[in-house]
């Protein structure tokens, strides 16, 4: 049995991407790594040149963002340029804002031998651990982070990335660019494993913050203003999240050590500005969720079906 893991990346530097511990994360797992690295307007390329093993191989590519120019299809496009060059039955996605738990790395392979020939699972969930300005708070909403979401596919043509990267579809005989297509396609036969992803999407810098915001939502909107938010992203007041008391994957222990924007967050003020948190319609779906329910959700998207294994 063979494991690949793969990712994409572009300015990893200017927008503050753990994409250095994203990588290494997985290659105690992985036969090999494929990164896809964009063409970056920072040192993306001196970073990642710091990535000397073996296992890992950089393809270097040019975003088209004219054909791929609906709603984010671009992420899709080259996290499936990166998922076409591995090679392994099963291959793991890490997205470059996260990291791998080591704690799970076992029940991931442990997982890929069982099913290997079991040809009804064509991938497994993993749990989600989304953290929060700093690294010391995370978010507790069911629904402004995805509890779970898959992670690992198998290697097949008929699988492709879907909609902005997010999750994974079956789609027959597809054209190569319609990643937001929903007719003729279905959700993946999937098994949850006890193993967790970490994203780090929103903890980061509030300097770079503000910057990839407004660069992401180009995205989605090309006709929204290049600086729709401000260059220092405020997180709002953090006594409304929680603390995050479990452990972080150890390959962040020194970028966590030596952060340096851990004054620049706030303690006072306005709440965090997040509606899915706060309003009391969520606040209410989000007890019953997490106290009543073990964490199932009320509603909400679920790209997969869960197998009974």
């Amino acid at each position: 049995m063979r494991i690949s893991g793969f990712t994409f990346i572009r300015n990893a530097v200017q927008f503050d991407f753990p994409i250095i511990e994203c990588v290494r994360s997985a290659l105690d797992l992985v036969d090999e790594f494929i990164v896809v690295a964009g063409n970056s307007e920072d040192a993306t390329d001196e970073l990642l040149a710091r990535l000397d093993s073996p296992k890992v191989k950089i393809i270097r590519t040019t975003w088209d963002t004219g054909t791929y120019n609906v709603a984010g299809s671009i992420y899709a496009q080259q996290t499936d340029v990166a998922l076409r060059a591995c090679t392994g039955d099963w291959c793991v996605y890490v997205q470059s804002d996260e990291v791998l738990h080591e704690d799970g790395l076992p029940a991931i392979r442990a997982a890929c031998e069982k099913y290997l020939d079991d040809p009804e699972v064509e991938g497994f969930v993993l749990d989600y651990v989304h953290l929060y300005a700093d690294y010391d708070h995370y978010i507790d909403a069911m629904h402004f982070g995805y509890p779970r979401e898959i992670r690992v596919v198998r290697n097949r043509s008929d699988i492709h990335s879907w909609k902005d990267a997010q999750s994974f579809r079956v789609i027959p005989g597809f054209d190569g660019v319609s990643y937001w297509k929903k007719e003729g396609t279905r959700k993946l036969n999937c098994v949850k494993i006890d193993a967790k992803m970490f994203h780090y999407g929103w903890s980061r810098d509030p300097r770079c913050m503000g910057k990839k915001c407004s660069a992401h939502v180009k995205f989605y909107y090309p006709d929204c203003p290049d600086d729709l938010f401000e260059s220092f992203f405020d997180y709002g007041n953090l006594n409304y999240m929680p603390r995050f008391e479990g452990s972080h994957p150890a390959v962040m222990r020194e970028r966590i050590a030596g952060c340096p924007w851990r004054s620049l967050v706030r303690f006072d003020g306005p709440r965090p500005d997040m509606k899915k948190k706060f309003s009391p319609k969520y606040r209410v779906v989000n007890f019953i969720e997490r106290y009543m329910l073990g964490g199932r959700t009320i509603g909400g998207f679920k790209n997969y079906k869960l197998l009974s294994r």
